[in-house]
């Protein structure tokens, strides 16, 4: 009987509501390499609303944009380019709200075996 292979390639759509603690939005999986290749926030609300984006490897963070702007019922493309997220990778997100910013994060994951 023959063993069913890993895929090699997955897209993974990540969607989550910022808070205003940091969080992980999505980590790289052992064995695999994600490529961003879309990462937008909606801001939902009436007034302007504040968004932060980053990266996380091995406990350090590196801020993508800080404390952007978001305007009321306005969307932000948060990276304007794509961004290798190696294994064990965290994107993080923070906001200036509970519940009125809304992520949308594309992946393309890469088996890395």
């Amino acid at each position: 009987m023959a063993v069913a292979a890993a895929a090699v390639n997955q897209f993974q759509t990540i969607t989550h509501v910022v808070g205003i603690n940091t969080v992980g939005i999505y980590t790289a999986p052992t064995g695999y390499t994600g490529v961003v290749l879309l990462a937008q926030v909606t801001n939902t609300d009436s007034v302007t609303k504040t968004v932060s984006f980053g990266h996380r490897r091995s406990g350090t963070d590196t801020e993508i944009v800080k404390n952007l702007a978001i305007p009321a019922s306005d969307t932000a493309n948060l990276l304007p380019g794509k961004l290798v997220v190696e294994t064990g990778d965290t994107l993080t997100m923070v906001g200036s709200t509970t519940s009125t910013l809304k992520v949308i994060t594309s992946v393309l994951e890469t088996s890395n075996l």
